[in-house]
C-alpha cells in the first residue's frame, strides 16, 4: 500500500496567509514563513503555497517569499499562482520551490503542460484543478473560481495526464472552507480516471474527512488549511488517527508504528 500524505495548504494574499469560504470572505491566518517552520515541525509531509489572487490581478507570484521560505523549509513544497510560461516555473524552481502547480494557465495554454513537464520532468508539474458542480457533473473554473471555462472534469483531468502533468490538486469550490467534509463523488471519480496522484482538498473539517476521502474517494493525498492554521488538529494526531485506521502514512506515522510495535 503506497503511503498517504497530509499536506497544509496556505492560501496567500499580499504576503499574507488567508482563509475563507469558497474563495471569498478571507481572514488573515498568519504569516507564511512561520507557519511554514511550524507544519515542518509539525511533520508535515508537504506544504502547498498557493497565490490565490495573482491570476486574477495578473501578477507573478511573490520570489522572495519563496526564497525565503526555502531558507527556513526543508519539506517539499508547491508553490503556484499566476504562473504564465515556462519562465515563471523556472525562477519559481530556483527560487526553492520543489514544484509547481498551474491552473489557469493551464486552462488558457494546455501545451504548458507539455512543455513544462518535458523540460522540468514532469514529478515538479502540478495542475490545480478548481471544480464546481453542475447538476451531475463539475465545471472547471479558473481566476481563483471567479471564470467558468465550460471544461467538463474528466475530459479536463484526462488531458492533463496526457500531457504529462505529474499530479492533480483537486479542490471543490463548492466544498472549500465550509468544514463539511471533501467531495467524495468528485475526487472518487478523478482518482479513478487517471493513474497520476491526486490531492484532495476542499472541506475538511475533523480527521474523519480525511479518513473519508483518502478511503472513499481514493485519494492519494489531503490537503486541509483551516483545521491546522486553527489548531483545532495537529498534524501529528490527524496522523495517528489514520494510522489506528489503518492508513499508511509517512514521518509521523512511522514512529507511531515504531511506538506500538515497541509498546
Amino acid at each position: 500500500m503506497l503511503t498517504k500524505r497530509i499536506i497544509p495548504c496556505l492560501d496567500i494574499k499580499e504576503g499574507r496567509v488567508v482563509k475563507g469560504i469558497k474563495f471569498v470572505n478571507l481572514i488573515d491566518t498568519g504569516d507564511p514563513i512561520e507557519l511554514a517552520s511550524f507544519y515542518e515541525k509539525e511533520e508535515a509531509d508537504e506544504l502547498v503555497f498557493l497565490d490565490i489572487t495573482a491570476s486574477w490581478e495578473k501578477r507573478n507570484i511573490i520570489i522572495e517569499l519563496v526564497e525565503k521560505t526555502a531558507e527556513k523549509v526543508f519539506i517539499p513544497f508547491t508553490v503556484g499562482g499566476g504562473i504564465r510560461n515556462l519562465e515563471d516555473i523556472y525562477y519559481l524552481l530556483r527560487a526553492g520551490a520543489d514544484k509547481v502547480s498551474i491552473n489557469t494557465a493551464a486552462v488558457l495554454n494546455p501545451l504548458l503542460i507539455q512543455e513544462a513537464s518535458l523540460k522540468f520532468g514532469s514529478s515538479t508539474i502540478v495542475v490545480a484543478i478548481d471544480a464546481v458542480k453542475i447538476d451531475s457533473d463539475w465545471e472547471v473554473v479558473i481566476n481563483g473560481g471567479r471564470t467558468g471555462t465550460g471544461l467538463r472534469i474528466l475530459n479536463w483531468v484526462k488531458k492533463v495526464e496526457r500531457l504529462g502533468a505529474g499530479e492533480i490538486l483537486l479542490t471543490s469550490m463548492d466544498k472549500d472552507g465550509t468544514k463539511e467534509g471533501y467531495d467524495i463523488k468528485l475526487t472518487k471519480i478523478v482518482s479513478e480516471n487517471v493513474n497520476i496522484p491526486v490531492i484532495a482538498s476542499g472541506g475538511a473539517g475533523k480527521p474523519e474527512h480525511l479518513y473519508e476521502v483518502l478511503i472513499k474517494g481514493k485519494a492519494d493525498a489531503v490537503l486541509a488549511a483551516s483545521i491546522f492554521h486553527n489548531k483545532e488538529y495537529t498534524i501529528p494526531k490527524v496522523k495517528e488517527f489514520l494510522w489506528q485506521k489503518g492508513i499508511e502514512i509517512r514521518l509521523a506515522g512511522e514512529k507511531i508504528r515504531s511506538e506500538k510495535n515497541n509498546g
